[in-house]
């Protein structure tokens, strides 16, 4: 009897988190907001110094099947000669790999300010159980991983089993502890406005330092309209508890143009005070060089 009432307890602590917001979000409303946004904002933000911007923004990543440790190594120097060769250049704000890569790339990292991100808690589908999930994160930060991401267990979330959602967020972030933890919340599985929100507001509540939009593995992954609402929540999420959290959107990102209207979400909803790389990070692997070609004038594959 005493289980239950903790249970139900719990169950209303976070279902009372969730009052505090509006979540009855329209998608048509949604869809307009960003055609608004995209029809008299981006254009301001096509421009060389924004390009720069993005390019230290960028998560560099490398989740294969084929990913090995020389491929993982080679990925790593590319990162430390670019900051010898751009040296007039922000470098990438992150290389993100998979937990076995993590000690490769602690080792062969030789840029100050670049962090390591692991995916953990059996990416990309979370669903193992959660002792699986603490080791894999931790064993990630003892091989030098200095930021986590992690997949709302999006299953669950479907269900209503929101408690079990939060709990297991909140035990991935006491492992975490200082590093910084991001939730992806794969917005293409969700399919609502109303839904993206609500996991945007359960993941900050529950410990998230990041929301990020996708794994780059399921189609659609990161949208505009996502993005809209997930910063719409981190707002208010900020002016409700005067927390920070980052936004990171991620896969689907293949044009330049794609990365403007990201920044340009960013900018119009959430401020000048998230355009910096510690709150505004891009998960690709792709749009480092194009960004690249962009910025110095010519098409270049250095990455």
């Amino acid at each position: 009897m005493a289980e239950k009432l903790n249970n139900q307890q719990d169950e209303n602590k976070y279902e009372k988190a969730l009052s505090l917001y509006n979540c009855e979000v329209s998608d048509e409303e949604v869809r307009d907001a960003v055609r608004k946004i995209i029809a008299e904002k981006v254009h301001e933000n096509d421009n060389l110094e924004v390009k720069k911007f993005l390019m230290g923004s960028v998560e560099l990543t490398t989740l294969k099947t084929t990913d090995s440790e020389d491929r993982v190594l080679a990925f790593t120097e590319r990162v430390n000669q670019f900051d010898e060769q751009y040296p007039e250049l922000p470098h990438v704000a992150t290389i993100c790999v998979y937990p076995c890569f993590a000690k490769t790339v602690s080792e062969t990292l030789e840029v100050d300010g670049v962090e390591i991100a692991c995916v953990s808690g059996s990416f990309p589908s979370s669903q193992a159980l959660i002792e699986v999930k603490v080791a894999e994160t931790a064993l990630a930060i003892k091989d030098g991983a200095t930021e986590i991401d992690i997949v709302m267990p999006v299953g669950k979330f479907l269900s209503g089993n929101y408690e079990e959602v939060a709990d297991e967020i909140s035990e991935l972030k006491n492992v975490c502890g200082e590093k910084k933890m991001k939730v992806i919340l794969e917005t293409g599985c969700l399919k609502t406005a109303a839904n993206i929100k609500k996991a945007s507001i359960l993941s900050m509540y529950a410990g998230a330092d990041y929301i990020k939009t996708s794994t780059g593995k399921l189609e659609p992954a990161a949208t505009p309209e996502a993005a809209y609402v997930m910063c719409q929540a981190i707002k208010e999420y900020y002016d409700k508890t005067g927390i920070q959290i980052g936004f990171k959107p991620a896969g689907g990102l293949n044009t330049v143009m794609d990365a403007i209207t990201m920044y340009t979400i960013v900018k119009e909803v959430l401020g000048e005070k998230w355009l910096t790389n510690q709150w505004f990070r891009m998960g690709t692997s792709r749009l480092a060089n194009l960004l690249l070609s962009e910025v110095v004038g010519h098409e270049t594959k250095f990455f």
